[in-house]
């Protein structure tokens, strides 16, 4: 451990997992970081101090005399002309604070450290949980003041052993208010008035991170319900570009992250710098580039007016903020993967395959069709049951009962015992669906508790979106009812697990009287009621659904199991949805079910092989009422061939390396996934749409052992080849033996293949 008066030196380079980090830390204001990307190597203490001279700018006609750095909180005060990184102040007063560095500290940290650290303790802390904050490394932190404005704040940066720079900021309110010597001798009003006056209204607490010069190209993703995580991009240029959810959650249309490299980056290449925001309520993620060059990622929290006040000696404490750098995005993104991977909580048993009864029979519960569809999920290998929505009181449509969590006795007069019987004697886990943080209007919750409903206050709510408003978890009596009928669902049933849905977004959401913004603190509480419900039920799992994936990110994932990322299972929007998913979640973590043969969501209709194909790599599931007259034995056994496939390869599926091909031809896709000892890759080349070229030309299998040799065949149950192709595709026939290198630069033909068509590809090492 090193700090400040301890002669930590004024140039700080931080190395771990390929990546390097280096820190202005000079003078007496806030460090910059003057590097953030590729290893550096070791660096003398000479090399270090040129690095930073080298990065310092000559100053110019029209500008300030002392040229500004970008630093770890960009301010007005250090003549940053961009967007200040801290937006707040006291009825005005305070509204540009000077910050000093008081200590700074470095220290290499365990996991037990890590995890301790992530933990404020503040009211105002953002997350408890040990997963993504709980990552090894090295850590900086910096302590800074201004005595006049009257704050301190604590910038914690991390780089961990994944190669991932955290960042997170704490600014407390150092006034003394009315404990202070000044308020001696007053009543009680005159120091609450001295509290007021002292109050901060924070605005925005931005985290940064450095982008190159040779950034020029911006990717981030869009989306609709049922089209989430569909990618966009645009160029890099002078002003900011924001990206914004009000949605009191991510939203379907928010952007996974911001991805910024050199124009025309693709999977496997050009150097590219991401960042996410954990956290799963408002935000604002912003590319910035003033006309200096300098060029930022900044990624807040969204906070609404009168939102956070800090009292005297109160704090605020952002989410973490983690940026990943690749050449290429499967390296940046394979960065996340690992870090979720090595979390403590990370489920480190076979992902079940599982049978979801929604796309199979709707609010349309009956325990003989239910058993029946149990039995049929038996017989194809099924190993989880999730009973979905329309199991509790009242509940026969998506008009009322939300909030009513107890089994609706006219459907099930027996209970649900009889059919958790029949799931668990089957082999199976039973699950079930909950929506907790929402309320029907009509329902008996909202009848014996309308002030626990979220609004603007003055007798008004909010919009009402699918017949249903929400719950305000920040209310302790809200938030112990809430836990305690889902505590006795689980303990008065054998429930392994539960799909957590939330299926509206927020507006006007307010609370307590007079009604004040409460986004924040229900996110707060959320991560609270998860955190709760699975330490009294140890083994618990818990999905997180929001209308499909309108609530995928770090900060929810950190308290659940997987995530629901779509509505929408037609293979085809799925190809695009989990590849863009990828760039931060591993395919464990994503729930993929076959649908029917014809898609619920769009229409379309899929040949089986196609709709097993696409949702083979991910938690693979079923989604389909295959108990129906219309599903034949042939197609029952052929759905068990490919839930017998998953199996087989779930270790190396769930475990290995993501890949994707950049191909010309984008009417081809390949992807794929490799062992962590490169000794085997599985990948699935899809013919999307037609292409130009008939037949189409190579495609390349990237994240191979050069100096190895593979041989390379199509996998069962897509061999032998059936497609349009006129003569056999010669490499197919018995396999071909080609190097690592050969596959990754020259590749193998590509089998001619009907549009919406795929293939399965093993290499295996000699």
């Amino acid at each position: 451990m090193q700090r400040r008066t301890d002669a930590v030196p004024p140039e700080l380079h931080l190395r771990q997992g390929g990546t390097s980090v280096v820190l202005d830390a000079s003078g007496a204001g806030l460090p910059s970081i003057v590097h953030w990307g590729p290893d550096l190597g070791e660096l003398s203490d000479a090399a270090l101090a040129g690095r930073v001279l080298a990065s310092r700018p000559q100053r110019t006609s029209g500008a300030i005399d002392e040229p500004a750095r970008l630093t770890l909180l960009p301010l007005e005060s250090d003549g940053w002309q961009g967007t200040p990184g801290l937006l707040g102040s006291r009825a005005g007063a305070s509204f540009s604070p000077a910050f000093t560095v008081t200590d700074l500290d470095v220290r290499k940290t365990d996991a037990a450290d890590a995890a301790d650290a992530g933990d404020s303790g503040t009211a105002t802390a953002t997350t408890a949980a040990p997963g993504i904050a709980g990552s090894p490394g090295t850590t900086v932190t910096v302590t800074a003041d201004d005595p006049a404005a009257e704050l301190r704040l604590v910038v914690t940066l991390r780089l961990d052993v994944h190669g991932l720079l955290h960042q997170r900021l704490r600014l407390s309110n150092t006034a003394a208010g009315s404990t202070g010597d000044d308020a001696r001798g007053l009543d009680a009003s005159a120091a609450a008035a001295l509290d007021t006056a002292a109050t901060y209204e924070l605005g925005e607490l931005a985290a940064s991170f450095p982008l190159p010069h040779t950034a020029g190209e911006v990717l981030d993703t869009t989306g609709r319900h049922l089209r989430e995580r569909t990618p966009q991009r645009h160029a890099l240029t002078v002003g900011r570009y924001d990206r914004e959810s009000r949605r009191g959650r991510p939203g379907a249309d928010a952007t996974l992250l911001v991805a910024t490299g050199t124009p025309g980056f693709a999977f496997e290449r050009g150097l590219v710098h991401a960042a996410h925001l954990a956290w799963s309520g408002n935000h604002r993620v912003s590319v910035e580039r003033i006309v200096t060059g300098a060029t930022h990622t900044r990624l807040a929290e969204l906070l609404a007016p009168g939102e956070v006040r800090l009292g005297p000696g109160e704090s605020y404490e952002t989410p973490w903020s983690i940026g990943s750098w690749g050449d290429g995005l499967t390296q940046l993104s394979s960065r996340f993967h690992r870090l979720l991977r090595a979390r403590p909580g990370h489920p480190s048993t076979p992902r079940p395959v599982t049978l979801n009864t929604w796309e199979a029979v709707y609010f349309d519960h009956d325990l003989a069709r239910l058993t029946a569809l149990a039995d049929a999920g038996a017989r194809v290998g099924i190993e989880r049951f999730v009973l979905d929505d329309g199991w509790f009181h009242g509940r026969r449509d998506d008009t009322t009962s939300l909030g009513d969590w107890w089994v609706d006795e006219t459907v099930w007069p027996d209970g649900l015992a009889p059919l958790i019987e029949h799931v668990t004697g089957l082999g199976m886990q039973f699950g079930i669906w909950v929506e907790p943080e929402m309320v029907s209007p009509d329902s008996e919750l909202a009848r014996a508790h309308p002030d626990w409903v979220l609004g603007p206050g003055e007798g008004r709510l909010p919009a009402v979106a699918r017949q249903q408003q929400v719950l305000d978890l920040s209310n302790p009596d809200a938030f112990d009812h809430v836990l305690g009928q889902l505590d006795a669902l689980v303990s008065d049933h054998d429930v392994a697990y539960l799909k957590w849905d939330h299926n509206r977004d927020l507006l006007e959401a307010g609370a307590g009287s007079p009604a004040r913004p409460a986004v924040h603190e229900n996110v707060v509480a959320l991560y609270r009621l998860l955190d709760a419900l699975r330490t009294r039920h140890p083994g618990l799992e818990i999905e997180s659904c929001a209308s499909g994936g309108a609530r995928v990110d770090l900060g929810v994932l950190d308290h659940t199991d997987r995530i629901w990322t779509s509505d929408c299972i037609d293979p085809v929007e799925r190809l695009v949805n989990q590849k863009h998913t990828g760039l931060l979640v591993p395919v464990e973590l994503m729930g993929a079910h076959v649908s029917g043969p014809r898609s619920h969501s769009t229409g379309r209709r899929h040949d089986l092989s196609f709709r097993a194909g696409v949702a083979l790599p991910g938690h693979f599931g079923v989604e389909w009422d295959i108990s129906s007259p219309d599903v034949d034995d042939a197609t029952l056994d052929e759905l068990a061939v490919w839930i017998a496939t998953h199996k087989a390869h779930r270790d190396l599926l769930h475990t290995g390396a993501v890949v994707h091909a950049d191909l010309p031809d984008a009417g081809m896709d390949l992807r794929g996934v490799v062992a962590a000892d490169l000794g085997r890759a599985l990948y699935t080349f899809t013919q999307v749409a037609t292409s130009a070229s008939y037949p189409p030309g190579p495609v390349t299998l990237p994240g191979l052992d050069d100096d190895r040799d593979y041989r390379v065949a199509l996998a069962a149950p897509t061999a032998p080849l059936a497609g349009p192709g006129q003569s056999p595709l010669a490499w197919a026939l018995d396999g071909v033996v080609l190097s690592g290198r050969a596959l990754r630069l020259g590749g193998v033909q590509a089998p001619v293949l009907f549009p919406e068509q795929l293939v399965l590809i093993e290499a295996v090492a000699l």
